[in-house]
């Protein structure tokens, strides 16, 4: 079932969000890779987030953090698989590659392989530039309050 959403409206009482909209159109598309391996999203803070993905079987040699603008690319290869014999292997080992879409600002700040868990640690750092700041509005000169002068009441 896909359902398609028209953004038009938004785009009359929006100006530069463009990006956004590219990004819940694409959301919308149908998925060309799979959800493997598992991975999750968590809010560790305030600017703080934290990815996660299940790599068991796969060494830190396997593994490939790949941060550009905006685009975080999580892949792995394990290469030719081992002529072992198995008798059943459960154990997936195929090659894949994640993107994840950031948000402006947002950067990597470390990565760690534990017990087969991938974690990403990133942060969003808001340059003190584009932080709100306070504007004093001053009068304009010749722009004072008109004064009242005092007169005889008519009656």
């Amino acid at each position: 079932m896909a359902t398609s959403f028209d953004y038009a409206p938004l785009f009359r009482s929006s100006v530069g969000f463009d990006r956004i909209f590219d990004l819940l159109e694409n959301a919308q598309r149908a998925r060309a890779s799979s959800d493997w391996p598992p991975y999750d999203i968590v809010k560790t803070g305030d600017d703080t987030y934290r990815i996660t993905v299940a790599v068991a079987g796969f060494s830190q040699d396997d593994l490939t953090l790949t941060s550009e603008s905006n685009l975080l690319t999580v892949s792995g290869n394990k290469g030719e698989p081992s002529q072992e014999g198995y008798l059943y292997h459960g154990i997936a080992g195929r090659p894949f590659e994640h993107r994840f879409e950031l948000a402006d600002h947002v950067r990597v700040t470390a990565a760690e392989l534990t017990n087969g868990l991938l974690s990403i640690d990133l942060v969003r750092e808001i340059p003190e530039a584009m932080k709100p700041r306070k504007i004093e509005i001053q009068s304009a000169p010749g722009s004072e309050p008109p004064v009242q002068i005092e007169g005889q009441k008519v009656a």
